[in-house]
Parts: C-alpha cells; sequence; structure tokens
C-alpha cells in the first residue's frame, strides 16, 4: 500500500528536526513547498522525489555506503554519516570491550562534502573515546588502507565514492588491529562485520543527539605518505638507465592520486612523466569527463591524444581515488583492427583488465615459483589465466567472490587482481586493490621491455605462446531503475542459452548456490564446451548487470607475433558475436 502524502510529510518534517545540516533543511524545505503548493504552482516531480529520498535509509553493506549527495535518509548526508560513525563507535565498544579505545585511522578524497564527512566521522568517533587520526588533506584510498596496517589501527574510514560520477559519495570502512587478526588484517569489512556495525547503525538515535566532539582528533603529517611512498619503493627493483628512458603520459581523472603517483615514479627513477595537465588537479565536478571511470568510453581520450603528440611509450590513469590503474600501449602490430578504442587511429588502444592482470600475475608468479606459502588471487569474474599461469609455475592460486574486500582475505597472498582494475602487487602493507603501486609495478616492467626492444604487448604474446590466449570483454547494461534488475537475472535462470558462440553449454551454475567453494552470491556462471565462459551478475556498486565474456584459443609455442595477434583478432570477433548473443538473451 502506497504511504499517504500526509503520512510522508510527517516523516519528513519528523528528519528535518533532527537533521544537523542547514543546508539539508533548506533544501527539503523547497521540495516540501513545491510538493504541497497550490496546483498551479506545485512542481510535478517534487513528492515523487521525497518518496524515493524517504523510501528507505541508505543500506550499509560489504561496500560500506555508496550514493547520490542530498538531504533524506536514503541519500548521503552529514546526518547519515554521523549515525554511520556512532554505529560503528559501538560496534568497536562491543567488540573490543569498554574503555579500549579503539585507533581509526579516517581519510576523505575530494569530492564535494567528502571533508565535512570525515570530520563529522572524527569528531563522533572522538567523542566515543576512539583515538582519532585524520589524515593530512585528500588522499587516496591506497594511503588510508596502508595506514590501518602502519599505524596498527583498528579500523580505517574512507569517504570517498571512488569512479562514481560527481553527485555520488560513499563511506569504506577497514577492520585491523584487535579486532580482525587473520589474513583480513588491514582489509575491508566483510560479513558478519557489516551486519552487525549495520545493527548498530539502525540502533543510534537521532543525528542531532549524537555526541560529537569539537576536538580531540589528531590530525597526522605527511610523514604517513612518506611512508606509504618508501613501502612503493620497496615493490620493485627499476633499472633507473631503463626507467629514465621511458616516457609515461598520466592522468588522475581530476582526482586527488596526481600527485602521489608522480612522487612514486619520479622515486623509481622515471623523468620523463608526461601528465595531464586539465586532470591533474582535484576537481570534485569532474568536467572533462562523463564518468571518471578509465573503462568508460570516452574517460582516456585525453591521455591517448598527448601520448600521441609527445610519442609517449605508456599511458597510465588512476581513478579519482587511485586505487585503480588503467594502462594503455601502442600496439602496431594490430593498431585499430581489435575493434577497441584507439586515439585518431593511431594504434594506441587500452589493455583489459585481465591483461593487466596477466603482466603482474606472471612478475608475480616468477618471483614466488619455488614458494610452498605463496598464493596469487583474483575474482570469479576476472580471466582463468592467472589460474594457468600458477599452475604452470607450481604456484596456488585461489579464487574468490568479486572484490577486494574478499580478495585481500587470500591467506599467504602475494598477488591479487580483479578485471575491473584493481591490483594488489604490496599485500604485506596495503591489503586493498592500489593504483599507485601498480602503475610503479607496470611501468617498471615496460622499461625494463623497452631496454630489449621489446613491449608490454610482446610478454602479452610469450604468456599467450607459453599458457594459451585468453581473451574477454564486458557487455554492460546501466538501469534507471533498480528494480528491473532482478527480473533481469530471473530471465536468464529461467531461459539459460543452450549454446555459446556455437559451442554446447555444458555447465550452468548459479552462484547464488556457491560455486566450487565459493560462498552464494547473486550471479549466473556459463561454460561451453570450447572453454567459452560467459558470468552474469549485477554490479555490488552501480545500478548495472555486469557479463564477463572470456575465449580461449591456443597459440603454438613458436608462433609468430603476426600469428599470435591474428589469433587475437579472431578472438575478439568471437567476443564481439557473442555480446551480440548474450545482448539477446538478456532482452536488451
Amino acid at each position: 500500500m502506497t504511504e499517504s502524502t500526509d503520512m510522508l510529510l510527517d516523516r519528513v518534517e519528523e528528519w528535518m528536526r533532527h537533521d544537523v545540516d542547514d543546508t539539508d533543511v533548506a533544501e527539503l524545505t523547497r521540495l516540501v513547498e513545491h510538493a504541497t503548493a497550490d496546483d498551479g504552482a506545485r512542481h510535478p516531480t517534487a513528492l515523487a522525489e521525497l518518496r524515493d529520498r524517504f523510501a528507505g535509509t541508505l543500506q550499509f553493506g560489504t561496500a560500506g555506503l555508496r550514493g547520490a549527495m542530498a538531504a533524506g535518509p536514503n541519500r548521503m548526508n552529514r546526518s547519515v554519516v554521523i549515525a554511520a560513525a556512532a554505529g560503528l563507535a559501538a560496534y568497536l565498544a562491543d567488540v573490543l570491550g569498554p574503555g579500549a579505545g579503539p585507533r581509526v585511522v579516517v581519510g576523505h578524497d575530494a569530492r564535494h562534502r567528502s571533508q565535512d564527512f570525515a570530520h563529522d566521522t572524527a569528531a563522533v568517533l572522538s567523542a566515543a573515546g576512539a583515538e582519532v587520526l585524520l589524515l593530512p588533506g585528500p588522499l587516496p584510498t591506497p594511503v588510508l588502507a596502508f595506514a590501518v596496517r602502519h599505524l596498527s589501527a583498528d579500523a580505517g574510514v574512507m569517504v570517498t565514492a571512488s569512479h562514481n560520477p560527481a553527485a555520488d559519495n560513499g563511506y569504506k570502512v577497514y577492520l585491523g588491529g584487535r579486532v580482525v587478526t587473520d589474513a583480513g588484517q588491514g582489509a575491508q569489512i566483510v560479513p558478519p562485520h557489516d551486519a552487525s556495525i549495520a545493527e548498530r547503525i539502525a540502533a543510534v538515535g537521532q543525528p542531532d543527539e549524537v555526541p560529537r566532539a569539537e576536538d580531540g582528533w589528531t590530525l597526522l603529517d605527511h610523514d604517513v605518505v612518506d611512508a606509504y611512498l618508501a613501502s612503493v619503493r620497496g615493490v620493485t627493483t627499476p633499472d633507473p638507465v631503463a626507467a629514465d628512458a621511458l616516457r609515461v603520459v598520466t592522468t588522475s581523472l581530476h582526482g586527488v592520486g596526481g600527485r602521489t603517483l608522480a612522487r612514486a615514479l619520479a622515486d623509481a627513477g622515471f623523468s620523463q612523466v608526461v601528465p595531464v595537465e586539465e586532470q591533474s588537479f582535484p576537481n570534485p565536478d569532474f568536467p572533462s569527463v562523463s564518468f571518471p571511470n578509465p573503462e568508460e568510453p570516452g574517460a582516456m581520450d585525453m591521455a591517448l591524444g598527448l601520448a600521441v603528440d609527445t610519442g609517449a611509450d605508456l599511458v597510465i590513469a588512476n581513478d579519482p581515488d587511485a586505487d585503480r590503474c588503467a594502462v594503455a600501449v601502442l600496439d602496431v602490430t594490430q593498431g585499430t583492427h581489435l575493434g577497441v578504442e584507439t586515439a585518431r587511429s593511431s594504434g594506441w588502444r587500452m589493455l583489459h583488465g585481465d591483461e593487466v592482470g596477466a603482466l603482474l600475475g606472471a612478475e608475480a608468479v616468477r618471483r614466488a615459483s619455488g614458494s610452498v606459502d605463496a598464493t596469487v588471487a583474483c575474482s570469479v569474474v576476472s580471466s582463468r589465466l592467472l589460474g594457468r599461469l600458477a599452475e604452470d609455475a607450481g604456484v596456488a592460486h585461489a579464487t574468490t567472490l568479486t572484490g577486494f574486500k574478499w580478495i585481500s582475505r587470500t591467506p599467504g597472498l602475494v598477488f591479487g587482481y580483479e578485471e575491473a582494475l584493481g591490483y594488489c602487487v604490496d599485500p604485506a602493507h596495503v591489503r586493498d586493490k592500489d593504483g599507485i603501486s601498480a602503475a610503479v609495478v607496470v611501468a617498471t616492467l615496460a622499461a625494463r621491455l623497452k631496454a630489449s626492444g621489446r613491449t608490454l604487448v610482446d610478454a602479452l604474446d610469450d604468456i599467450a605462446r607459453a599458457h594459451g590466449l585468453y581473451v574477454t570483454d564486458q557487455l554492460a547494461a546501466r538501469f534507471d531503475d533498480l528494480a528491473q534488475i532482478p527480473g533481469t537475472m530471473s530471465r536468464l535462470r529461467s531461459a539459460p542459452p543452450s549454446s555459446l558462440g556455437g559451442s554446447p553449454v555444458r555447465t550452468v551454475a548459479d552462484l547464488s548456490d556457491g560455486y566450487e567453494g565459493l560462498p552464494p552470491t547473486d550471479g549466473i556462471l556459463l561454460l561451453a564446451e570450447d572453454r567459452t565462459r560467459v558470468i552474469v551478475r549485477p554490479s555490488g556498486t552501480e545500478p548495472k548487470v555486469k557479463c564477463y565474456l572470456e575465449v580461449v584459443a591456443d597459440v603454438a609455442p613458436d608462433a609468430s607475433a603476426y600469428d599470435v595477434g591474428k589469433a587475437r583478432v579472431a578472438a575478439h570477433e568471437r567476443l564481439d558475436a557473442l555480446q551480440r548473443e548474450m545482448a539477446s538473451a538478456l532482452g536488451l
């Protein structure tokens, strides 16, 4: 039954009485006035907007909080953040015991209101008896993840919406210290911690009644950033002559990673680093991109154009909070024939996240060969190539659920990745994806290859010759109405395709029942006789259904670069046909 307008307005009025932010109160006041004005002045969407904002409470889960910034319980705002901080404080007190004085590190990016949300969190936690350490200004998420371990903190909070649109913000929680003592030390929360924190958030009273300290937290200096960069320097050993010869174009997509990445590359000996100046400094409006995500069409255009103009060897992009790393290369053997985006038909192309994962994974497997404790890991939707690399080298491999909160908990982890441009190359220091350290490792590999007259594409060809050609792509559908997503998944469950690219489907696995030891998750896996694989799942952070596609082909060990390129083009043609097939199957 639809709630009456009077009941809705009563709830809005109650919320406004306890909202801590005058700007948010004024925003709701205007909406109420527009929704209740005389017929001649009534705004037709105001009432619908109020219903949506008060349809429930923004849910705290394994991704923490994430949503559009606006007033009301179903949006990101100071009142919601204060309740989240109070719930976290109550959880830490219950787990550690009274008077334990948990240590919590708080960081934030440069999005609208991020600093306010971080300061509210510090004020609530300090009033609750926590020792709060606030990072010195807008910084990358990996610095916060590093600080949780480096400072032996019991928890960490990062205010960021990562690569979401400018209207959004979010709230990530990490646990460590005395709360989590296993392989998840310093990683993002997973069940049952998320549900336990959510229960305590739900029990918080009115936001204006939550105690907030006026001071008492510690503002850290830049020593913590210096310590993080020192850890990045230890990840790899670059050849200073080779590094000096590599020209790298970088972009932070208006996020907070530009300065930190520049320092990390300089520390590693890379002197020819050319940033996209228009995108180098934090700007919460992200003016030059539609979506500040390197995976989105057009997001890399400025960087690729600069690479053409400067004769660069490599392009590296971070997303706005710098936990992801995108890589583009000059692929002269294939140019525009792959059917992927290029800059000015120049042959520059983005490497898929699975390709970068294979390059970094091959390096990690080489270093870990012979170690009985080392494990490499990737998410279930990532390429199966890492598992093949590990198997062929006698190194342990683990498949996890999607998300670094799962990957980072792998015991013995030496490298982990997910296809969505997330790489963990230094789990001893950062138990999360880290776009800064990953960028340094990629650049070091590219410099070493250039010194011997080779490229990252040549390294990928070598992997294909030795282990097979694994080529991946993705089909994603964005929904304005989230209610359509369950129906899309239901249609696929009730009528899965009987073949993929002409090959009979031999396995149909509903991931919600669990799969090969994985906990249940919403998704469907299809595996064909010719090793073609499709996984369909709803996104955990965006209103999307994602379809992960992979085809496999054998390549002769002595195949020429031309023949490997030809096989890769043929594999992409198979992927293109598979995309069309799955779009039809999903009713897109």
